[in-house]
């Protein structure tokens, strides 16, 4: 129990101790920061005398700088403006002499502008009245023309708004045709191809027959509805279905009744082929016509009737020429067989009369020698006593 106490005592004594020095260690930190505390016043104070003297400092360096500027400032303005009154001066001297030599220069210019105007204005105008006076004179020349070219395209309405003449110019239109391809020899014209009738048909080529002495003609009639042709085309211009449709009727109806007619009056075999041609003169017709595939075989397979236009046809047309050219080649060819047997029988008659003139001469050549041979030793021995001459002298007497 005491020595328990004796330890509490001694413990208690060793925390006097230590709170003692701890408490004047404390004191001593505190002192020691006072004197901090106190030179941080004392630094303070000196900084803040040293800013107050920078600042006057700096405040009289700054008004003394401003004076500086401002005297400088002043200086550069006076040179300033001197340099830009010298400048403008200057500037104004040259722009006074430059708008002097402007002014002479424009002068001089506006002359030789005003003179060469003068005369390109005056060449222009002479060149552009003589180019309207030739533009005129063709005008007038033109509108002539052009009267000239509308009576003709009346007179060509006139004549294509007459049967007759419409059927004349199909006709003339195939007869040139046929006269390009064609001779004179190989076709008729208006030639009545049935007995008893008087109708002619307009054209017929001359095909050839069974024999080399029989023709055979192929009727060709040119055909021109252009009353309903012409309505055809107003009806496309209309763009109305039904109106086009019954165009086409009437045309059809039209082609159905040539055909027809055609084929009764001109298709007579065996004296005609057993088909004939109808000529559209007009392309555009054509084309409309065998646009109806139905309506072209109806006219070969009802009436035998073959519907052309001027290319259709000149294709027909140098067909037949070939084939007309092929059947001459073949005749001729029969012809020179038959010459060149004629030949050979002539050669052969020829060789044997060769032979028999070959033996002749071969017995004439033999009686020929054996005539020189002795009747040359005869007159030689004849001649035996005579004196001969020389060669010269014997020329001379001969000559």
């Amino acid at each position: 129990m005491n020595s328990i106490l004796t330890v509490l005592i001694i413990a208690n004594i060793i925390l006097i101790v230590l709170l003692l020095f701890l408490i004047a260690k404390i004191k001593e930190q505190r002192f020691y920061q006072e004197q901090q505390i106190k030179e941080a016043h004392k630094m303070e104070e000196s900084m803040r005398e040293e800013f107050r003297r920078n600042r006057e400092e700096f405040s009289k360096l700054a008004s003394e700088g401003r004076k500086e500027q401002t005297q400088s400032f002043s200086t550069l303005t006076t040179a300033i403006n001197q340099q830009l009154q010298y400048i403008v001066k200057s500037n104004e001297e040259r722009m006074e002499k430059m708008r002097f030599d402007n002014n002479t220069m424009l002068e001089r210019m506006r002359e030789t502008v005003d003179e060469k105007l003068n005369k390109t204005l005056e060449e222009r105008l002479g060149q552009s009245f003589k180019m309207v006076s030739e533009r005129l004179e063709l005008v007038h020349k033109g509108l002539g023309e052009m009267h000239e070219l509308a009576n003709g395209v009346g007179d060509l309405k006139k004549v294509l708004s007459n049967v007759k003449t419409r059927g004349i110019f199909g006709e003339i239109q195939l007869n040139v045709i046929l006269n390009q391809i064609l001779t004179p020899a190989q076709f008729e014209q208006n030639i009545t191809v049935k007995e008893g009738s008087k109708e002619a048909v307009e054209f017929a080529i001359k095909l050839p027959g069974k024999s080399d002495d029989e023709v055979l003609f192929l009727p060709i009639d040119s055909k021109f509805p252009m009353d309903v042709y012409h309505n055809l085309v107003s009806a496309y211009e209309t763009g109305s279905t039904s109106t086009i449709q019954e165009a086409n009727r009437l045309l059809a109806k039209c082609i159905v009744v040539n055909a027809k007619t055609i084929s009764e009056k001109y298709i007579n075999p065996p004296y005609t082929a057993d088909f004939a041609i109808m000529f559209l003169p007009v392309e555009g017709l054509f084309a409309e016509v065998v646009r109806n595939s139905t309506l072209v075989e109806q006219a070969y397979r009802d009436y035998k009737v073959i519907i052309t236009g001027p290319t259709t046809i000149t294709a027909l047309l140098n067909s037949f020429q070939i084939g007309f050219k092929t059947l001459a080649i073949e005749k001729r060819s029969n012809e020179v067989w038959k010459l060149l047997a004629a030949v050979k029988t002539e050669f052969n008659k020829f060789g044997d009369v060769l032979e028999k003139t070959k033996m002749k001469l071969n017995q004439a050549s033999n009686e020929l020698d054996s005539l020189v041979g002795v009747r040359t030793r005869a007159i030689q021995q004849k001649l035996k006593g005579i004196e001969q001459l020389s060669e010269n002298d014997a020329s001379k007497m001969i000559e």
